[in-house]
């Protein structure tokens, strides 16, 4: 499992509370970043175990949000 080199930083602002927006927005910035899709897969787990402050929180370890 290979991580980004650097934390990525993602725009969240104009996603409106979506949840699936701001899991799509992250997993393409992770990407981008050169994470490897088993590493975009474990964010993706941990994001959906729980409720939407869990997202938060689990989004927030893995990227930096604006």
């Amino acid at each position: 499992m290979t991580g980004p080199k650097i934390k990525p930083t993602v725009k969240l602002i104009d996603t409106n509370g979506n949840a699936y927006a701001i899991i799509g927005r992250v997993k393409k910035a992770l990407i981008d970043a050169g994470a490897d899709k088993e590493y975009v897969f474990k964010y993706q787990e941990a994001a959906m175990a729980g409720d939407y402050n869990n997202l938060l929180c689990v989004t927030m370890d893995y990227v930096h949000m604006t």
